[in-house]
């Protein structure tokens, strides 16, 4: 029985596709490594490294770099790609951003990143709790700059300025596939909302930078891409990330192709073409993979525009 993934038990089998030569996960366990998963045990804080299994977890904590997951390591919602666990979430814990604050301290973060399982069950999806996290930070690493990936706040309002109001420096929130695919691979999700959701925050915060992230290779076709990512132009999106989908599970959804590096840089093209600020495209490209230095090209990027 499935006791981490109980909504997964009558899915069907899908048997794990081979990975080609050009998937690679760099395994370090250097001390740095270590270090970073001390402070996150000790402070019993949850990273989207571990709950969803990201492939970069040893490349990125060898550098003390982590992602943050608030609001328990549970999600209300069951989407087919995603490797954390669904169920009935634990209350909120009101020590958590204190702990997350002085945890970014001690690994010394220039750039930070909070996401959150979805909380269907809170009134505002949790957009109060984001907010206390992100000026807790504020507190104490003033120079910290801060990210957020955030839920699609479905049925929640205007929620979302509670998190625009804290002031964090980037607002992400992906839209993970193309429109035909949602009841397949977001059934709790809505398409419209979500993009609807970058729109409302681009004109709330003109300055904000909004990013959002694809998964390729769940069997969406060219000319859907295309569209998605004209949709995100419309709704003033900035940074667009597109990475490989990875199967978890037998029990997830199934990969239905694996995306060559030429196929990638030729998505990447696609989108400056389209007039993203930044794009980050390539099979291990991830929402928050090298979030720091990309916030960096963005600031550069938004100056060279300027002048």
């Amino acid at each position: 029985m499935n006791i981490r993934h109980p909504e997964k038990i009558n899915r069907p089998d899908n048997p794990l596709k081979k990975k080609p030569s050009w998937i690679r996960v760099k395994l370090e366990n250097s001390q740095s490594y270590l270090e970073t998963k001390k402070i996150l045990n000790k402070k019993k804080l949850n990273t989207v490294c571990v709950e969803a299994s990201c492939p970069n977890i040893s490349e990125c904590w060898s550098k003390k770099h982590a992602t943050f997951m608030i609001l328990g390591d549970t999600c209300t919602r069951a989407c087919s790609f995603c490797n954390v666990k669904t169920g009935i979430p634990i209350d909120v814990d009101d020590e958590e951003p204190e702990r997350i604050a002085v945890a970014v301290q001690e690994l010394d973060l220039s750039h930070v990143v909070i996401t959150s399982v979805d909380r269907d069950d809170l009134d505002d999806g949790g957009a109060s709790y984001f907010a206390k996290v992100i000026l807790q930070i504020k507190k104490t690493s003033k120079k910290t700059t801060i990210e957020v990936l955030t839920p699609d706040f479905l049925k929640k309002g205007e929620a979302f300025k509670k998190i625009i109001d804290a002031g964090p420096d980037i607002f992400n929130h992906n839209l993970e596939t193309v429109p035909r695919l949602y009841l397949k691979v977001r059934p709790g999700s809505r398409y419209f909302q979500s993009l609807d959701l970058l729109a409302k925050v681009k004109n709330y915060q003109k300055n904000i930078f909004t990013k959002s992230g694809l998964m390729v290779g769940l069997g969406e076709k060219r000319d859907e891409l295309m569209q998605v990512m004209d949709d995100l132009r419309v709704a003033e999106v900035d940074f667009l990330t597109v990475g490989q989908y990875l199967q978890p599970t037998i029990k997830h959804y199934p990969v239905a192709d694996y995306i060559t590096p030429d196929e990638f840089k030729e998505i990447e093209t696609l989108a400056y073409s389209k007039g993203f600020l930044l794009v980050s495209s390539s099979p291990m490209t991830r929402s928050s993979y090298h979030a720091n230095e990309d916030f960096n090209k963005l600031k550069q990027k938004r100056l060279q525009k300027l002048i």
